[in-house]
């Protein structure tokens, strides 16, 4: 999976990582785990399908890593490191579907 650098200068900084789900047709959360991200966004990550998994219809998600990525006003709106004291809320994650056979 990859994608490209956000148009909005998110500005994630040079140790900035994305955060990857991949849940099986069962509905169980098959990996998860944490790769680079560029500044900007964009990153590459493989994986092979871990052993097990029901096939059918799965789904993936990948986001920023430990910042605020809940943001559709095309600004930076990250919360300043420390306690978290805001909670995530009203967000859709973007599951992208993929088939195992």
């Amino acid at each position: 999976m990859a994608a490209l650098d956000a148009g909005c200068d998110p500005r994630y900084g040079d140790n900035a990582q994305v955060a990857i789900s991949v849940i099986d047709a069962a509905g169980v959360e098959v990996l998860k785990d944490t790769a680079p991200m560029a500044d900007a966004g964009s990153f590459t990550y493989r994986f092979e399908v871990p052993a097990g998994v029901a096939a059918g219809e799965g789904l993936v998600s990948a986001y920023p890593n430990n910042v605020d990525w809940c943001d559709d006003t095309g600004v930076n709106n990250r919360a300043a490191a420390g306690v978290l004291t805001l909670g995530r809320v009203s967000c859709a994650e973007r599951l992208v579907p993929f088939t195992v056979r």
